[in-house]
């Protein structure tokens, strides 16, 4: 096999020093991503930070723990699945989510900006499965790289609930050892009034 021309071996280390920025550069980096000052308003997936400032981050251990102990309320605000493109209209549409045993599903919940309204109904929803204690631990979750999770505990930790947990490994993490169960979004999430169509719909 013969040797590469100067040129062409030139144009070999240019291009991989180009990739090698390029995966270094902060968008795709999945290490130090900067808490954001307030609520994440950027797309719903991608690299996430790894603290949650007043919160507590978790992992399957300490999650594990956590539920031995304290018995945390559970909220997950996984999006619903959307019905694929191509999908024929004469066929039902009926995708089964499944979560962690006991969790509560409010879809969307972490969306920001959020429908005042529908914010309304989240914040009360979660008072009442608190019992309006705001040192009950309550742990956010939705996927893994997902900022909803990241943004609902922002909004306790906002509201003034001092033991919030945020489990970014989420629904697939706890997967690695446990069973999920088929969950229903709750009833009274499902109730909020509906922004219209481009005006603060959620994202």
């Amino acid at each position: 096999m013969g040797f590469l021309s100067g040129r062409a071996a030139r144009a070999i280390v240019a291009i991989a020093g180009s990739l090698l920025l390029m995966a270094a550069g902060p968008a795709d980096s999945p290490v130090n991503v900067p808490e954001p000052d307030g609520l994440w308003t950027g797309p719903a997936r991608g690299y996430t930070p790894a603290t949650l400032q007043g919160a507590t981050v978790l992992d399957l251990d300490s999650l594990d723990a956590l539920i031995a102990k304290e018995k945390p309320v559970l909220l997950d605000v996984s999006l619903e699945d959307h019905r694929p493109k191509g999908f024929p209209e004469n066929r039902p549409w009926l995708p089964t989510h499944r979560s962690l045993p006991g969790s509560v599903w409010m879809p969307g919940a972490g969306a920001a900006p959020l429908d005042p309204a529908a914010e309304a109904v989240l914040l009360a929803r979660i008072a009442a499965l608190t019992a309006g204690d705001r040192t009950r631990a309550v742990v956010a979750f939705c996927r893994p790289e997902c900022w909803g999770s990241w943004n609902l505990g922002k909004r306790l930790v906002q509201q003034g609930y001092t033991n919030v947990f945020w489990f970014p490994e989420g629904i697939e993490g706890w997967q690695d050892r446990h069973p999920t169960v088929a969950t229903k979004p709750d009833p009274d999430w499902e109730a909020r009034p509906k922004p219209v169509r481009g005006e603060g719909a959620q994202r």
